[in-house]
């Protein structure tokens, strides 16, 4: 999946959502802290609880145009870095 999604060019590549139920959160954010999902920064990737969608729906649907509605109630999912990591990914002073 990562694959083919940094494949991906243009605005098409920019967002990208993992919609899953609200108590599955710290879950979600503790795989993508894993090794094997390093690269998800570069993915922008976002976690939508079911409740948000739920509860914001009908307000998305009459006055959405794209997607503005749905990136203002997901929460943005950035692996965690260690201590020598600056907010780039990039190892410093090592």
């Amino acid at each position: 999946m990562l694959d083919l999604a940094l494949g991906i060019d243009g605005a098409a590549a920019r967002n990208f959502f993992l919609v899953a139920p609200d108590d599955r959160e710290g879950e979600v954010r503790a795989q993508f802290a894993r090794p094997a999902f390093s690269r998800v920064a570069e993915l922008n990737l976002r976690y939508l609880p079911y409740s948000e969608l739920r509860d914001h729906r009908d307000a998305i649907a009459r006055f959405g145009n794209g997607i503005k509605g749905i990136l203002a109630i997901a929460r943005l999912i950035r692996p965690i870095m260690s201590t020598a990591q600056d907010a780039t990914g990039n190892v410093s002073g090592c």
